[in-house]
């Protein structure tokens, strides 16, 4: 993928999560050129292997990250409205990390400022994303999703 295809993704990535965060009272998320940089050189190690896997900074808790495959070049918004589209099943009367609402509570993790995300293609023609957010979302202890994980205005 082309550096301005790549700008592209990331700007659209970053408009659609912030369009979210509005709705969920989180502050806008700016995008990081070092957690692009990360974000992009995991989501070609994913590609290479073609195995969709959380990484190691992100299981030692250094960010938040999600990830998406799909068999068609994936849009950033396409991908944040696949990841969001968990609110649907998220409790806000029960607040906390369910494993079918990860991708929606990282992206509206209200204390979260910045937002790297890079794309690869794998050599079948699917793409790979990584988002990636710091300071990390979605921490599991007994409070924080009451206070990172807002529900929507209507």
């Amino acid at each position: 993928m082309g550096k301005s295809a790549s700008k592209v993704f990331a700007e659209e990535a970053l408009h659609s999560h912030n369009d979210y965060r509005r709705k969920h009272q989180a502050p806008p998320l700016r995008l990081s050129k070092k957690l692009s940089r990360e974000a992009a050189r995991y989501a070609e190690s994913l590609a290479s292997t073609r195995i969709l896997k959380h990484s190691a900074d992100s299981s030692r808790g250094n960010c938040g990250e999600n990830l998406a495959w799909a068999s068609y070049d994936q849009t950033g918004k396409d991908v944040s409205d696949r990841w969001y589209n968990e609110v649907q099943q998220y409790n806000f009367n029960r607040p906390g990390f369910t494993s079918g609402t990860g991708h929606f509570t990282a992206m509206v993790w209200k204390s979260s400022r910045k937002l790297g995300v890079g794309k690869a293609v794998a050599s079948d023609g699917s793409t790979f994303v990584v988002a990636r957010y710091t300071p990390a979302g979605n921490i599991v202890n007994q409070g924080q999703f009451e206070a990172n994980v807002l529900p929507p205005r209507s």
